[in-house]
């Protein structure tokens, strides 16, 4: 007599808080809520770096306008569009994106400037704003590396290559 396929798992599959419908991809809620945790927090820091770059391209001034000019722009342009891509594995692991400010105030750990700054000034809070994102995803990362994330350590390895290579460019001017 033939023994009856094993099923994966003897419990049914947890609910998504954001669509009522179960999940099952090999990832428990608990760790999915734990990704999503750092995975909103990533977000928030990638926003308030999106905002303040962008902030910079419009008031940069001084003898080195158009260089700082183009890299900020090249720089926000690249990072809006990795907020979308966050902001849909956050969703894909069955949990609404963070997408309101008083959200990214709360999660991010970048501190906005209060004026705008001097030219290096700029350079100075872009590199350290860069190096808090790569913080962020770093520890992001360990998260979901620990329970076997695949898509989520990819989007998350590409990100810390993005913010370390900006990083490194804008400190490079500095010297």
């Amino acid at each position: 007599m033939a023994k009856a396929a094993k099923k994966s798992s003897s419990k049914k599959p947890a609910i998504a808080p954001s669509s009522g419908l179960p999940i099952d991809i090999g990832i428990s809620a608990k760790d999915r809520a734990a990704v999503v945790a750092e995975l909103s927090r990533t977000l928030a820091d990638t926003y308030t770096l999106y905002l303040m770059t962008h902030n910079f391209h419009w008031n940069v001034t001084g003898p080195m306008f158009s260089t700082l000019h183009q890299m900020f722009m090249t720089q926000y342009t690249e990072t809006w569009q990795a907020l979308d891509a966050i902001a849909e594995r956050i969703r894909a692991l069955g949990h609404y994106a963070p997408g309101t400010y008083a959200e990214y105030a709360r999660l991010s750990s970048i501190a906005e400037p209060a004026s705008v700054p001097s030219a290096e000034d700029m350079l100075r809070m872009l590199v350290d704003g860069n190096e808090s994102v790569a913080r962020t995803a770093r520890r992001a990362f360990q998260c979901a590396d620990a329970v076997n994330d695949q898509p989520t350590a990819d989007l998350l390895t590409q990100r810390l290559d993005v913010h370390e290579k900006n990083a490194w460019m804008l400190r490079s001017l500095l010297a």
